[in-house]
């Protein structure tokens, strides 16, 4: 084992003041040989590193690590009961440990013993004796590079638990789209979703939808066929609903209700919903002409209202839906019943908001179900040049 050189250093002279440093960083240094370990503590004492520890050994310097975080490790090559390669091949093999700089500690003469701790994974090496400028650039160096490889993993972290956090944020996203509508979901997700779920009121446009002879196909076809019916009908209005921006409430058979202006808002709600309900009767056209090829005689009628409605999210704890409740509803829905196939019923107060932006024909004074009085009902044919 060599020993350390005289504890007097030309640049260190006995009565000079450690020099000021905000040097908190933990350092253990282990060597075997008492003058070794206490020449360096106090050399490292000067540069103004306080936090210090010493090992004798290599099996104490582990159980050390192991039990209090260091930042740097100052190790002696050539110690008994575990010596320095037995401790940087430990350190490697140990997740927590491995990324320590290690700086060995070593005799002028054992360049081949340095050249294999540093391929066994020590950051640099220390000459016995100690040189003070040359101490004072190899920990420092050390440590900055550690700092930097800390702040690097802290990142890497962070990263990971943000990309964790947004493919739970995706799945999250695509169950809550199997139950809301696109716009609803991702408001949830983006932290809007307690505040637009909570009941509240809002002028909304209101589109009901269903199938003229859907009683009687189902009475005359195999269930198969009205499955089959339903998903090409629903894939149909499905695409059209989410291009228009409208929110889906429900399916129910043939029935569908959309409804527009809530939870996002809209410039021109009433024109996002009749441009919707044109789409969907000249895309319906040829899947009643398939239907009809075989025997079905269906049609597609489509009502339209505008009016205040009270929204909110109704259901219980595992199964909930968002609710478009109001007169406006019931309104668009005896509109839908009053249409034939191929109309679009629209009452006189939601034609006042797209009058300049439709054409329409006038079908008097129409009495509906449930409903008191009777309503100026407008036929929606089409949009004008």
């Amino acid at each position: 084992m060599s020993v350390a050189g005289s504890s007097q250093d030309a640049s260190n002279p006995p009565n000079e003041e450690p020099r000021a440093a905000p040097k908190k960083a933990a350092l253990l240094v282990v060597d075997d040989n008492e003058d070794n370990r206490y020449t360096l503590t106090r050399r490292l004492k000067r540069e103004g590193y306080t936090n210090l520890t010493t090992a004798n050994d290599g099996r104490e310097a582990l159980e050390l690590l192991r039990s209090k975080k260091f930042d740097l490790l100052l190790l002696d090559i050539m110690m008994p009961e575990m010596n320095g390669y037995e401790v940087l091949e430990h350190l490697k093999a140990d997740a927590e440990l491995r990324h320590l700089p290690v700086i060995m500690i070593s005799a002028v003469g054992e360049v081949d013993s340095v050249v294999r701790c540093i391929e066994l994974g020590a950051e640099d090496y220390l000459p016995k004796p100690f040189d003070a400028t040359l101490l004072r650039a190899r920990v420092g160096a050390c440590l900055e590079k550690k700092a930097l490889r800390d702040e690097v993993r802290d990142w890497n972290r962070k990263l990971e638990e943000r990309v964790q956090e947004q493919v739970a944020q995706l799945g999250r996203l695509g169950r809550l789209k199997s139950f809301f509508s696109p716009q609803l979901a991702e408001s949830i997700v983006n932290g809007g979703g307690e505040d637009l779920l909570k009941t509240h009121r809002r002028e909304v446009v209101v589109v009901f939808l269903d199938l003229r002879g859907f009683t009687a196909f189902t009475d005359s076809a195999e269930p198969e066929e009205v499955m089959a019916l339903l998903g090409e009908y629903h894939r149909v209005m499905g695409r059209l609903i989410l291009a228009h921006e409208g929110t889906l409430e429900h399916f129910a058979g043939d029935g569908i209700l959309i409804f527009f202006n809530d939870p996002i808002q809209l410039e021109k709600p009433a024109e996002n919903a009749i441009g919707m309900a044109l789409e969907m009767q000249q895309q319906f056209a040829p899947v009643r002409a398939a239907w009809k090829k075989r025997g079905f005689d269906l049609d597609l009628g489509i009502g339209v209202a505008q009016g205040y409605a009270t929204l909110g999210a109704v259901g219980f704890e595992g199964r909930w839906e968002y609710a478009c409740i109001g007169s406006v509803a019931n309104l668009a829905s005896r509109l839908c019943t009053e249409a034939k196939g191929g109309q679009i019923l629209v009452n006189q107060k939601t034609l006042s908001r797209i009058e300049d932006a439709v054409e329409a024909e006038p079908l008097g004074e129409v009495m509906l179900k449930g409903i008191a009085q009777p309503v100026k009902t407008f036929n929606i044919t089409s949009l004008k040049s």
